[in-house]
């Protein structure tokens, strides 16, 4: 393994980390996990602020770096050489 595909598999790790951790990081939109656990808000307490914006925008990020990377990993990476 070369270190191309070593460095590769580093980002590739950590954006698949990220993105698990940035999606449970959002707030759920009906009626599952995250709001039997949140109780009834208001309908002004949710309301999308520059958090979620940004929240949002490193999500898209981090599903793209995790996109990119493994296409370049199926092309790159040969198992045993």
């Amino acid at each position: 393994m070369n270190v191309f595909v070593g460095f590769l598999l580093l980002i590739h790790v950590l954006a698949s980390v990220g993105l698990v951790v940035l999606i449970l990081l959002h707030s759920g939109k009906g009626t599952g996990v995250s709001s039997m656990f949140s109780g009834m808000m208001s309908p002004t307490s949710t309301g999308t602020g520059i958090i979620e914006k940004n929240l949002d925008r490193f999500t898209i990020i981090a599903a793209g770096t995790f996109a990119v990377t493994t296409l370049l990993l199926m092309v790159t990476y040969s198992p045993g050489g």
